[in-house]
């Protein structure tokens, strides 16, 4: 075929290459994994379509280590691209996270189809590894023992245009025994202040009105550069930049959590009357096998200070259920925490080994079918506090930020859905005029269920803004790219409020 021949060649070179990026674990993962894409993106690769489940020219699995069987699963996974690989000439598969992180050499034995593996430290290597295993035709392994450089310095593909990740410190100072991720992650390192206003005020620039800090032990900011107080001073400056309407932050430590972070917290305008405190267990006893350096009354002082200063504020948690040694009255002082704390939810999880924590050969390992009709009582217990706390915002007028993707039902009833300034899921009538994600919608609550809560009237008012104007601009921008390539539109959202998984993988 001559060069001037029109007919395209087996390969077209001039295609795009398209990635996917899975992504397992907590809120980090989430943020590593947009890190990820932004650089890919950055390299001239551009995202699959939708569900394309690994028909893609570079997969890439963020991994998470907090379950005991999390290697069975990678494995699983990399197991069914194997095939898929042998078939696209070219393909490339990618491992990186925590579980990368621990295993190393592992992987690529395991799985030797295998082209890259990199850790926790140095996913910037990532399209450069790529590259090197492309022409070295052989496996890149390279896991970095220390932070090169710190994730937000890199180019991010966020998932949403209206709400951001914002990583103030990377890293973990804990020793808590259920717990793996210090040893994976490395001691805590702080973000320098003024380096993440930056940031946040760029991001409020581009539309951004909502940004989550997140930190492994976020409100512990300050131990690395010697100052007690600057997670409180960091709110604060937050209620300063102009346009910036939403401040969250996850997962904070009992340890950590000061009076002048509560003063903060209340006296902060744009930071939001939501506080996600993990407990793990009510009993001092499991607490200090867990290492956890906080006690009950220590706990449920800090719940009793936030609600007199913040008395709207809605309280959630991360509770492990059958910790090794747990016997019926701890877990008894569990469930009083609970019902004194009155969460408006928890995320509820029973004790799985963690391979390479203290807790994992701890003696006393509780039976399943003791730890699975203690997990019943608790949630159960959980479920009738959270469907009280709900009824209570029957009767109250809400300012909601619309979201997307966050009502599975929306399309059938004619809803749409928001997030409260508390976090709580609000489902609402559908307005005659355009509601854009993004954009702040008035309504009044008419119903409540256990998990989250309607606004069956009329809105009672619609505000447009700078947020629903970024989503607007980017979702024409991806379509007219998608009509270019042929991709799909990517799904978009806020990002997730609280932890998918516990034990320590950033829900400290």
């Amino acid at each position: 075929m001559s060069s001037s021949d029109p007919r395209p060649s087996a390969v077209d070179d001039r295609s795009p290459k398209t990635y996917e990026v899975r992504t397992y674990g907590c809120q980090m993962n989430v943020h590593d994994s947009e890190r990820l894409s932004g650089l890919l993106e950055d390299a001239g690769y551009v995202r699959a379509p939708e569900g394309s489940d690994g028909d893609a020219d570079v997969v890439v699995f963020n991994t998470c280590a907090v379950r005991e069987n999390a290697d069975n699963k990678l494995y699983g996974n990399l197991g069914r691209l194997a095939p898929r690989k042998t078939q696209r000439p070219g393909m490339q598969i990618a491992v990186g996270g925590c579980l990368a992180q621990k295993d190393r050499d592992t992987i690529v034995k395991k799985a030797p189809w295998v082209d890259v593996v990199f850790g926790t430290h140095n996913i910037g290597k990532l399209p450069v590894l790529l590259e090197r295993a492309r022409v070295q035709e052989e496996a890149q392994v390279e896991i970095a023992e220390s932070l090169e450089a710190f994730p937000s310095t890199l180019p991010t593909r966020r998932e949403s245009a209206y709400a951001a990740w914002v990583s103030i410190s990377v890293g973990c100072n804990n020793t808590c025994t259920f717990c793996i991720v210090p040893a994976l992650r490395g001691k805590e390192k702080d973000r320098r202040t003024g380096d993440i206003l930056a940031e946040i005020e760029a991001l409020v620039g581009e539309g951004v009105s909502e940004i989550t800090l997140l930190g492994q032990n976020v409100n512990a900011y300050g131990s690395d550069i010697g100052d007690r107080e600057a997670f409180s001073k960091l709110l604060r400056a937050c209620g300063s930049v102009e346009g910036l309407e939403r401040v969250r932050f996850t997962s904070p430590h009992p340890r950590d959590f000061t009076d002048d972070v509560i003063a903060a917290m209340a006296e902060t305008p744009n930071v939001m009357p939501q506080l996600h405190m993990p407990l793990q267990s009510g009993s001092d006893t499991v607490l200090k096998a867990m290492r956890r350096s906080y006690r009950q009354e220590r706990y449920l002082n800090i719940i009793e200070k936030v609600r007199e200063a913040i008395p709207h504020a809605a309280i959630t948690t991360d509770i492990i259920v059958g910790f090794p040694g747990e016997t019926e009255e701890d877990f008894e002082q569990t469930m009083h925490v609970v019902r004194e704390a009155r969460f408006s939810a928890a995320f509820t999880f029973q004790y799985s080994k963690r391979p390479g924590t203290p807790a994992a050969t701890m003696e006393n390992q509780i039976p399943k079918e003791v730890v699975q009709a203690r997990y019943e009582r608790l949630v159960a217990l959980q479920e009738e506090i959270s469907w009280e706390e709900n009824k209570k915002q029957v009767g109250r007028t809400l300012e909601l930020m619309v979201a997307e993707g966050e009502g599975r039902k929306d399309g059938e009833t004619h809803r749409l859905s928001g997030r409260a300034p508390d976090n709580r899921l609000v489902h609402f009538t559908k307005p005659d005029q355009e509601v854009r994600p993004g954009d702040v919608v008035t309504v009044e609550i008419t119903y409540a269920a256990p998990h989250h809560l309607l606004a069956e009237g009329a809105v009672l008012s619609v505000r447009p803004t700078r947020a629903g104007d970024a989503w607007e601009k980017r979702t024409k921008e991806t379509q007219d790219k998608q009509q270019g390539v042929l991709l799909g539109l990517p799904k978009v959202g806020v990002p997730e409020p609280l932890p998918a998984v516990t034990g320590g993988c950033a829900v400290d």
